[in-house]
């Protein structure tokens, strides 16, 4: 079995879930029925690099929110399947979309509606609070918790397997 770092050498497309991975998980509703959710400022400039470095970007999600919209939409992520339930049929049409093949392509979920996508991809991650039932079924296993700095892991991870992250760094020190 190849490690990990050859793993995420080759990857072309970076899927994630959203909650549990993007967030931590918790939903909160206002009296008015308004959701919110807190995202990561530094996972979504980690996001943000990996499409500045011409990794492409996607989520796919079993829920459908604002919330959510309007994140990707700052982040400048277009490819958002929300409300997919089968996650498998939405990684099958997203890849016939980029013509990418499931080996160039990573996942990062935290439970089992996650198991069709994970098994099926070159690169499958769950983060740190992942379900147990998730953990077997995967190559690698972030250190930080889904909300909390994940997300920015599995980036500079991918990034830095490519040679990329280096030269990221240096482009922002340079920065007068």
């Amino acid at each position: 079995m190849l490690d990990v770092s050859t793993k995420a050498k080759r990857i072309k497309l970076v899927v994630f879930d959203v909650d549990g991975v993007l967030t931590s998980g918790g939903i909160s509703i206002g009296d008015d029925g308004q959701e919110y959710k807190t995202f990561n400022t530094q996972d979504g400039l980690g996001l943000r690099m990996l499409q500045t470095s011409g990794i492409q970007v996607a989520i796919i999600t079993g829920r459908t929110s604002k919330v959510v919209e309007y994140r990707m939409t700052d982040l400048g992520i277009q490819y958002v399947y929300q409300g997919r339930r089968d996650k498998r049929s939405a990684l099958k049409e997203l890849l016939d979309r980029l013509s990418i093949i499931p080996e160039d392509t990573a996942y990062v979920g935290d439970d089992i509606i996650d198991l069709p996508v994970l098994t099926q991809v070159g690169f499958a991650v769950c983060v740190a609070n992942a379900h147990p039932l998730v953990r077997p079924h995967v190559h690698w296993i972030t250190k930080k918790r889904g909300g909390y700095g994940a997300v920015r892991e599995v980036c500079d991870m991918i990034l830095n397997a490519q040679g990329l992250l280096d030269g990221l760094v240096q482009k922002y020190l340079a920065q007068p």
